[in-house]
């Protein structure tokens, strides 16, 4: 698990990466264990709305995907956004791989896609909002709102 620090400790602490964007992240630890996630809905420097959740009994990936989820449920309709994950395999997932399961009936061709309920959720909410960009960031390299997010995930932690 990286430092764990405060969204009051981020805010101080970092300062490069994109300004403007909704960040997501998913935390989980042990892996499975407890986890959280969080995103941060950013305009210019300035914070729009941000939310976090929790799950007794996840995973890391899981909670990627349903950070993604609820930014996606959030964000209005006919308006283009930028959303950044850090998770390699949940952006690949949406940006990729999931209007070919779609096709296949939600099928790979190397065995059962893992997280079907959320991958499917998140692949719809994309198909109802096209105008919503989908990138990946980097963890952990000093961009401020992703380590933001990080922070909102990883607070299921702190007492």
């Amino acid at each position: 698990m990286a430092d764990l620090q405060t969204t009051d400790e981020v805010l101080a602490r970092y300062s490069g990466g994109p300004d403007t964007g909704i960040f997501t992240d998913g935390s989980c630890d042990p892996n499975p264990g407890p986890g959280g996630w969080g995103f941060v809905w950013v305009k210019k420097g300035e914070i729009i709305q941000e939310h976090s959740g929790k799950a007794p009994d996840t995973t890391n990936n899981r909670m990627e995907l349903q950070a993604l989820i609820e930014a996606y449920k959030l964000l209005p309709e006919n308006e283009p956004h930028t959303v950044y994950s850090d998770s390699q395999l949940a952006v690949n997932t949406i940006n990729q791989w999931a209007s070919g399961w779609e096709k296949r009936g939600w099928k790979r061709k190397t065995g059962p896609i893992k997280n079907l309920e959320l991958v499917q959720e998140l692949w719809a909410l994309s198909k109802q909002k096209p105008e919503i960009e989908l990138k990946w960031i980097k963890a952990h390299d000093g961009s401020l709102w992703n380590e933001y997010a990080d922070a909102l995930a990883s607070s299921y932690m702190r007492p």
